[in-house]
Order: structure tokens, then C-alpha cells, then sequence
């Protein structure tokens, strides 16, 4: 199925309800409302996966840490490698957030 099939206009309006939120909290109350907990808690999951494979960590030690399935591994794998770079994008965004954050705290020692 083509991608533009996939994003209808109730997706659309979606993006932007994420891209309206502005704080931590107001993302987590949207997500408790239009998610159960455990799809939430699914979601974290497979980022802290994809977080620890993009720093070449390996299944076995990402099962232990993450608690994740081999078939999460290998889903988010699949996604890191021929996806739509949605990982990609973020966690380089989140690399930079965090190196932010640690030279403000150095500027301020």
C-alpha cells in the first residue's frame, strides 16, 4: 500500500495535534488519551531499542536491558535500515537536545 494511502487527512490532523503540544506534560496527557499505557510504554520501548542499536549495541545485551522481544529488535532493526528515517530523525535531534543540556551544565560550573 502506498504511503499517501496510509496518510489520511485524520492522520494529518494528528501531526499537528503533536506538533501543537509544547511542553513534556501536555505530550503525555495527549498520549494517555488517545493511547492505552502499554501502547505507550510499547513506544518507549522500541525507541530505547533503536537508540541502542544506532549505538551498535547487540541484540542479546538490548533484550537485557530493554526487556524487548527479538522480533522488536528485529522490527525496529528493519525500520533503522529501510524505513522512513522517522528514528533516524529523532534520535539525532535527541543526541543534540542532550549535548545542549550537558554544555549548559559545563558553561555553568
Amino acid at each position: 500500500m502506498s504511503p499517501d494511502r496510509l496518510r489520511t487527512g485524520e492522520v494529518e490532523e494528528l501531526l499537528h495535534a503533536f506538533l501543537a503540544l509544547k511542553t513534556t506534560d501536555e505530550v503525555w496527557a495527549f498520549l494517555q488519551d488517545v493511547n492505552t499505557i502499554r501502547e505507550v510504554h510499547d513506544m518507549a520501548q522500541r525507541l530505547a531499542v533503536a537508540r541502542m542499536l544506532a549505538a551498535g549495541e547487540h541484540y542479546t545485551r538490548i533484550q537485557e536491558v530493554t526487556g524487548a522481544s527479538t522480533t522488536t529488535i528485529s522490527r525496529v532493526s528493519r525500520s533503522l535500515n529501510y524505513g522512513a528515517d522517522g528514528y533516524t530523525t529523532v534520535i539525532g535531534r535527541l543526541g543534540a537536545v542532550a549535548d545542549a543540556h550537558a554544555g549548559r551544565g559545563k558553561a555553568g560550573e
